[in-house]
């Protein structure tokens, strides 16, 4: 079985032509007549019409030709026989009709010169060559010529002439140096057609001695060079001094080197003719003189020239059509112009056409009694005439057959015999060449044949065509037939495409198409058949294509290129760059899906192509890779229009690095203040290319630039070119002026001078000028230079000043400047403040007021009040203590204010003085006044000693600030049961001298709760509280531990412990033999509540959590063993008690707090249940 694999056409064919293309193909090699089928002669190959040879060579002249029987071959020369036998020199090659001439060993080409023709010759007829035009290549050189030196004026036009020898081919022309430099061309100078060099006016630098023309001969690979031409441009002062002494050998142009219009160096004239051949170059050409240089440009009249057809070259002194056809015929205009004025020449063209084939002949056969037609049809311009031959010889001398009549063009046969076969040429031709074609007439009876190999495999992807070929021969013609499968009808062409040549035609191959098909062939004389087996393949495709990427340089980027194919095809993944093999660099990583490039570069940039091959179809898919950066540098820095505030700066953009530029920043150097020190000028967008920039006089500059993109900014490019402005006056004047005395007596003006930038100028100096406000004194000034301060002595005390400050330099003053208002020195203040009186608002608050003092006296900026108070004695104890005093400052001019934190029951001292910014004046009279009494603070400490069944007493101290005098004391208890619930609560009251109190007739083995505080005529203080125990009856102890001792007590206990042991043996027995041990499993998904261990934490055990708050009754809650309570420790053990208590006191101090977890009820209502105690507690009521 033969494969055949159906490829993917080819990017340039587009979708509907390749079938077609293959089609023709196909066409044409049906009508091919197999060789073992006897047939006239068809030449395979012949050399070309005009064949130049290269005269150092061997001569080979081909001509091949098929035919059955095989074909002699005979040569004719310029229209004779030519008898190879005769010549020892030429040799014809065994089986072919080629002609060798071996020259190399002796003889000439140009012996060999001349037409030939080939014959090849066989019992069915004669075909013939076309005329092969023999002719040795010719390099000739130049002839020798003695070349003058050319001198002529500035601005002149010179033609240099080239005139190369005639060769064969024609030569290609340029000119060079001695160096073997091309030399430079422009719209000034250039090469015309003919090889002249052509200057529309010349310049200074046009001189030289090597001006030299080259010939290059490329059959025979020979360069020819034309003597040096010596040119001499001279400026009219120049000629002037030399014209008498070179006039006599120097060939001198008289033309004026002054500006002119242009006028046609070549072609001459206003109009010109020029004839070209269809389907060869066109090439006009108009090459202009002038001063200033012209400029070419091209039109056609009454037309427009073919857009894709037409070319300019040479600067556009030569358009060029391509293919030029007859419908390129018409007049077409050059125009020369410069600032002078236009000239135009125009040329008319005439497209002629050598013989073209409109229909050639084609082979013919024919089965013995059948008809048919040989058509030559052919144009041209003029009209070619058509002739025929019959196996060479002319047809009106050819022997007659009555089955075969000439019409013109056309030759009709009907009912052809054997004997008709033969071969049949026809030769078109005018004046400018012609063609000639062979075509047999093969008269053959024959069954058919399928050409195409027996059961080949075709293998086409899925929605593609599939062209499944049946090359078939038979005479007469064979008709075609295909069938799918073995019981298969006929296949219909509105479904499939049955052409002509046999092939099958499946537009849309779809995966039910895979299978068997059969093509039959059928004529009179027989049938034939072949198989052609078809497999359908998915498609390749690529399910994750590479995405465009911006990198930055230097970094990594990797393109992903996944691919999906036939499990019976074998993909091959390669990637391209720029449609390129990857470069050869280590850099780049291939792998299955990925591509991978380290470190990248700018040469990386590029679009990158994963092409994926199977030997079906390819796929590709490209991504674009863009390699940025920060810009470079701009460079080309350049200083124009310098004025004396202003200058224009240029530059050239750096290379972006594919990242547009979005601003360039200029800085600026100061070299003859700041050296080395760079400042930012200005910013302009990146579209922009120059600034207009402002100056400060007396600066010497330097700028440079730097650009930004969205990568960053740029190194800064080389500065410019330094430019010095003149100097001028300032200006500005120097800023935050100020006027201040340091003493009474002086006035002390500052300033922020100008820096050296904004000093406009050399001998910066400072004009200092004052007068007081209110007086009728004119300026006093004075003049300093480097400095920022200057000191105005005896002044008065705290008066206005007006104050300016006036920058200048050697070229003039600044502007006016500012006046500003400032004072001379301050002094202490001279008086206090009066009526001082204080108004007590409650036991810590007092308000004072004041009148303020003269502005006069103040003698200075009032800054405020200061209240200096101190506790002189405390009215409890009537003992005088040295209290340090308290200052409070009143800013600006209040005459009243508060102060805060006294001590209740006080007796406080203050008085007033006012503040200026020199210090504090004198001080009112001293004014006393006493705070009235408040609550006291909570008892210094509260134990309980002496425990015993049915009592427990109380020691306390008293509170350490009463803040007053004391009136009594409350003692407040209540008893907490076992559940942790308040009972009532009794309220006893206790004289204030009294710090020990006993309470009798307590319940035994109860926990009480005391909650104990001091009062004073303002009112109730901070409570303390604290807890403790009675002690245990003894008895009940005793009876407890007897209970615990019968006999029947701990029959009991072992008789459950029996129980337990007998069921704990019975579940292992039970586990033993495989059983479920469904208790256990409850156990372990339902552990026991009650059964908690004990917290690591704090050791309490979780029977004892509240539900709203799980955490214990901290440590400071428990009485200690001495039974003793420090204050703190007694505030510790009020909030720790239970957690979570948020402890508040009223306005008066007493407690509001929680006991338990829960909000805490008044102690009133003390049967609510309280949190737990702690578990150390809760064992000790037991004991």
């Amino acid at each position: 079985m033969q494969l055949k694999i159906m490829m993917p056409k080819k990017k340039h064919l587009s979708a509907s032509r390749a079938p077609l293309i293959l089609f023709l193909c196909q066409m044409i090699s049906a009508l091919e007549v197999p060789l073992d089928l006897v047939q006239p002669p068809t030449i395979t190959q012949q050399s070309p019409k005009d064949y130049i040879i290269d005269p150092r060579e061997n001569i080979v002249i081909q001509c091949e030709a098929k035919g059955k029987p095989p074909p002699s071959f005979s040569w004719t020369r310029n229209g004779t026989h030519f008898d190879i036998d005769k010549d020892p020199l030429v040799t014809m090659k065994s089986g072919s009709g080629t002609l060798t001439v071996n020259i190399m060993s002796e003889g000439k080409a140009e012996t060999y010169e001349g037409v030939y023709q080939c014959t090849a010759r066989n019992e069915r007829g004669a075909a013939i060559s076309n005329n092969i035009v023999i002719r040795p290549s010719r390099s000739p050189l130049w002839t020798k010529e003695k070349l003058e030196r050319i001198t002529l004026r500035n601005g002149q036009s010179l033609v240099l002439p080239c005139r190369p020898p005639v060769g064969l081919p024609p030569p290609i022309i340029f000119w060079m140096d001695n160096s073997f430099q091309r030399l430079p061309q422009s719209e000034r100078v250039s090469q015309g057609l003919n090889g002249d060099l052509y200057f529309s006016n010349v310049l200074p630098e046009d001189t030289r001695e090597d001006y030299i023309c080259y010939a290059r001969f490329n059959h025979t690979q020979t360069i020819q060079q034309k003597q040096p031409i010596s040119v001499k441009v001279i400026s009219v002062d120049e000629l002037n001094d030399t014209i008498a002494a070179n006039l006599s050998d120097t060939e001198f142009y008289a033309k004026s080197h002054r500006e002119r219009p242009p006028t046609f160096l070549t072609p001459e004239g206003n109009a010109s003719r020029k004839e070209e051949l269809r389907g060869n170059v066109l090439s006009l050409e108009c090459i202009a003189e002038g001063l200033p240089t012209p400029i070419i440009y091209w039109i056609k009249e009454d037309g427009t020239l073919p857009i894709n057809r037409t070319f300019y070259r040479n600067f556009k002194k030569t358009l060029q059509i391509v293919q030029v056809t007859e419908a390129d015929s018409g007049n077409y205009q050059c125009i020369a112009k410069n600032a002078l004025g236009a000239i135009h020449h125009i040329i008319s063209v005439t497209v002629k056409a050598a013989p073209y084939w409109i229909i050639a002949p084609q082979n013919l056969v024919l089965s013995p009694g059948e008809d048919g037609t040989l058509i030559c049809r052919a144009n041209g311009n003029p009209k070619p005439r058509i002739s025929w031959l019959l196996n060479g010889v002319p047809i009106e001398i050819a022997p007659d057959d009555p089955s075969r009549k000439i019409d013109g063009d056309t030759i009709i046969f009907s009912n052809v015999q054997e004997r008709s076969s033969a071969v049949y040429q026809c030769n078109a031709s005018n004046e400018y060449g012609y063609l000639l074609a062979n075509a047999f007439v093969n008269v053959l009876a024959e069954p058919p044949r399928i050409l195409t190999s027996a059961d080949t495999l075709y293998q086409v992807i899925a929605n593609r065509p599939a062209l499944l070929d049946c090359a078939f021969f038979g005479s007469p013609l064979p008709t075609i037939e295909w069938f799918k499968g073995a019981k298969g009808s006929a296949l219909r062409e509105d479904i499939y495409v049955l052409h002509e040549n046999g092939t099958l035609e499946i537009p849309v191959a779809q995966k039910d198409s895979t299978g068997t098909y059969t093509c039959v062939a059928r004529n009179k004389l027989g049938m034939a058949k072949n198989d052609i087996h078809l497999e359908i393949k998915d498609p390749t495709r690529i399910i994750k294509q590479p995405e465009y990427a911006v990198v930055q340089r230097g970094s990594t980027v990797s393109f992903e290129c996944i691919v999906k194919h036939d499990h019976t095809l074998i993909p091959t993944v390669m990637w391209l760059k720029d449609h390129r093999e990857l470069p050869s660099d280590g850099r780049f990583t291939v792998d299955k899906d990925h591509l991978v490039v380290a470190d990248v570069n700018d040469d990386d940039g590029g679009t990158y192509t994963c092409v994926a091959n199977t030997t079906l179809d390819n796929v590709s898919a490209s991504a674009v890779l863009s390699v940025v950066d920060v810009p470079n540098p701009p460079f080309d820095l350049e200083l124009t229009d310098q004025l004396d505030r202003s200058v224009q700066l240029s530059w050239t953009p750096g290379d972006d690095n594919n990242s547009p530029i979005s601003k360039f920043i200029i800085e600026y150097e100061d070299a003859m203040h700041e050296p080395g020190l760079w400042h930012h000028q200005t910013e302009v967008p990146g579209a922009q290319t120059t600034a207009q920039l402002k100056l400060s006089p007396y600066v010497n500059y330097s700028f440079r630039v730097m650009a930004v993109n969205s990568l960053g900014r740029s190194l800064p490019s080389e500065a410019s070119e330094q430019y010095l402005t003149k100097a001028a006056e300032p200006d500005k004047n120097p800023t935050a002026v100020e006027g201040l005395g340091s003493e009474p007596d002086n006035l002390v003006i500052t300033w922020k001078p100008l820096n050296g930038f904004e000093s406009n100028g050399p001998g910066l100096q400072y004009k200092v000028s004052w007068r007081q406000k209110d007086g009728d004194d004119e300026w006093t000034s004075m003049v300093v230079a480097d400095v920022s301060k200057y000191i105005v002595s005896g002044t008065p005390t705290f008066v206005p000043y007006l104050i300016k400050v006036q920058a200048l330099n050697d070229a003039g003053f600044a502007p006016e400047p500012a006046v500003v208002l400032g004072h001379s020195g301050e002094d202490l203040p001279m008086v206090a403040p009066g009526n001082v009186h204080v108004n007590v608002v409650n036991s810590t608050l007092a308000e004072v007021h004041w009148d303020p003092v003269p502005l006069k006296s103040i003698r200075g900026h009032l800054q405020g009040y200061r209240i200096y108070y101190w506790k002189a004695q405390s009215s409890s104890t009537r003992n005088r203590r040295h209290i340090e005093k308290k200052i409070l400052t009143f800013q600006g001019s209040k005459t009243h204010g508060m102060l805060p934190g006294l001590e209740p029951f006080s007796h406080y001292t203050l008085n007033v003085r006012v503040v200026n910014g020199k210090g504090e004046g004198p001080a009112s009279p001293d004014r006393v006044f006493n705070t009235p009494e408040g609550v006291p603070s909570a008892p210094s400490s509260l134990k309980i000693v002496n425990p015993t069944l049915d009592s427990l007493t109380l020691e306390w101290e008293p509170p350490s600030h009463p803040n007053g005098v004391l009136t009594e004391y409350t003692l407040k208890y209540q008893p907490i049961n076992s559940t942790h619930e308040l009972g009532p609560l009794v309220d006893l009251k206790i004289p204030a001298n009294k710090t020990r109190w006993t309470l009798k007739n307590l319940n035994f083995s109860t926990r009480y709760k005391f909650y104990f505080y001091a009062q004073t005529a303002a009112g109730s203080g901070n409570q303390i509280t604290e807890e403790a125990i009675t002690t245990v009856d003894e008895a009940m102890a005793s009876r407890q531990v007897d209970i615990a001792t019968q006999g029947w007590f701990i029959g009991l206990m072992c008789a459950v412990a029996l129980l337990i042991l007998i069921l704990l043996i019975v579940c292992f027995i039970r586990r033993n033999k495989g059983g479920k041990y469904p208790v256990k499993e409850k156990e372990d998904a339902h552990a026991d509540p009650e059964i908690q261990p004990m917290k690591e934490d704090d050791g309490t055990f979780g029977e004892y959590s509240d539900a709203e708050d799980h955490k214990p009754l901290k440590k400071g809650s428990r009485t200690p063993s001495d039974r003793t309570v420090k204050k703190e420790d007694s505030d510790d053990s009020l909030v720790d008690y239970g957690e979570g208590v948020n402890g508040q006191f009223n306005e008066d101090g007493s407690f509001i707090g929680q006991y338990s977890g829960k909000k805490e009820k008044e102690p009133a209502e003390g049967n609510e249940s309280s949190e737990a105690p702690s578990p150390v507690n809760a064992m000790n009521s037991f004991v």
